[in-house]
């Protein structure tokens, strides 16, 4: 596999993370620097763990949770979204009450937007490539895509208030429903 290629599918990878941060970026409104280390940490540890995982575990996990994985990314983008316009319509005090580079909302945003590179690791496996310098990339692309992601959230955030963050919550949710409808191959 060539380094274009791997660029390629890495950046590919990379925009549910940047998605997710430009949403996250909207809702910090000014995210202090723990914040945009912590989002972009995750989001590339993530990218560039679960390719490994889905190379070493090899299609009988795969298969396995492929017939519901859409749906677990489905039920944690949407009510994290969910929350946001939720917030979003609950004014600036919202906004601060919870941080979303935290604890489980954390965790939950970095599998969900890196479920898809389990998939890639576990073809990878198949074709025989070599997985941790794929997986470099990958992870070094999402936490690089997820900073840019974060920036823009916040520029918005200032000119557009709490419109941005609700926007972010609406897509988020369409993420999730995007995953699904990939998933079952509609329309």
């Amino acid at each position: 596999m060539s380094i274009l290629e791997i660029i390629f599918i890495s950046l590919a990878l990379a925009l549910d993370a940047f998605a997710v941060s430009l949403a996250g970026g909207a809702y910090f409104g000014k995210a202090t620097a723990r914040q945009k280390f912590r989002l972009s940490f995750h989001f590339g540890l993530f990218q560039f763990i679960m390719p490994i995982i889905g190379w070493i575990i090899g299609s009988r996990i795969v298969n396995m949770i492929k017939d519901y994985d859409h749906w677990i990314a489905l039920i944690i983008l949407f009510v994290i979204g969910a929350k946001m316009i939720y917030d979003s319509l609950n004014g600036e005090e919202a906004r601060i009450a919870k941080d979303i580079s935290k604890g489980m909302t954390m965790v939950g945003l970095s599998i969900a937007t890196s479920i898809d590179a389990l998939a890639v690791g576990f073809s990878f496996g198949i074709i025989g490539t070599v997985i941790i310098f794929p997986s470099l990339i990958i992870g070094i692309t999402a936490a690089i895509m997820s900073l840019i992601g974060i920036r823009l959230g916040e520029i918005l955030s200032v000119k557009f208030g709490n419109k941005v963050i609700f926007f972010g919550g609406l897509i988020l949710i369409l993420i999730g429903l995007n995953i699904v409808r990939e998933h079952l191959q509609l329309f």
